[in-house]
């Protein structure tokens, strides 16, 4: 079953094509990889997608709902850890997930609840009182992934999330991904070829707004006659025929 469905979609910026006809289908509980360099247009798709940023042109079906005229329909499905961390730095670990899930309309006493489970999903019990901006990079990034996961959504964005990160919390940060992974359906940005190969189902490689290929990495292998993601990359983001 198909989660969302993009058909054509576009974004223009006065003379700038960001996103240019962008058609992919995503299926329900996968995690699809969005791979390109920076401003080929992964965010923009996402922004589109959670209406953030209206399309130009274009549409996209997400569990049968379009985004053009359906969007209040649409969002209880959606939620985003987006690149720059939302999260209030004076606000401790605890508060912010309760803050998060009060905005989604929870009540007090069952944000409460789904805050502590999140903590220990999160492995953020300890720091339950300490102030946000008092986390290191890599915790910001756990708690942010946290606060767009604990209204529940069936699909979530997540934004170049270990963007900045050092390995190690690069790392610890993949693992709480692979464990949503079939959970939710996640739509994963970033450049990292690493990243991709460790996490991705599926990968759909975009290059100055426009969709260049995707498939399983086994599919882009076939496709292209080539081995490492690395080379199927820059092989078509320098304009190489796809064999």
């Amino acid at each position: 079953m198909h989660a969302i469905t993009i058909e054509n979609l576009s974004k223009k910026y006065n003379d700038r094509i960001a996103v240019d006809r962008l058609s992919l289908t995503i299926n329900k509980g996968e995690l699809l990889a969005f791979l390109g360099f920076n401003g080929a247009g992964k965010t923009t798709t996402i922004k589109m997608l959670s209406s953030l940023v209206t399309p130009t042109s274009g549409d996209a079906v997400i569990f049968g709902k379009r985004i053009t005229n359906e969007m209040d329909e649409i969002k209880p499905y959606l939620n985003i850890s987006p690149q720059e961390t939302a999260i209030a730095p004076n606000l401790t670990v605890f508060e912010n997930l309760i803050f998060i899930a009060e905005v989604y309309g929870m009540k007090s006493i069952n944000a409460k609840s789904k805050a502590i489970d999140m903590m220990t999903k999160f492995d953020l019990t300890d720091r339950k009182n300490d102030k946000a901006k008092k986390l290191s990079g890599g915790l910001k990034r756990r708690l942010s992934l946290a606060m767009a996961l604990i209204t529940e959504p069936k699909i979530v964005f997540l934004d170049e999330p270990t963007l900045g990160l050092d390995v190690r919390a690069r790392r610890d940060l993949w693992k709480v991904i692979k464990e949503l992974k079939g959970e939710v359906t996640i739509i994963l940005t970033t450049h990292y070829l690493e990243e991709v190969n460790a996490l991705a189902d599926r990968i759909a490689i975009i290059d100055k707004g426009k969709l260049l290929v995707n498939g399983t990495l086994i599919e882009l292998q076939e496709k292209t006659g080539l081995n490492s993601l690395e080379d199927i990359f820059l092989s078509l983001t320098e304009g190489d025929i796809v064999k």
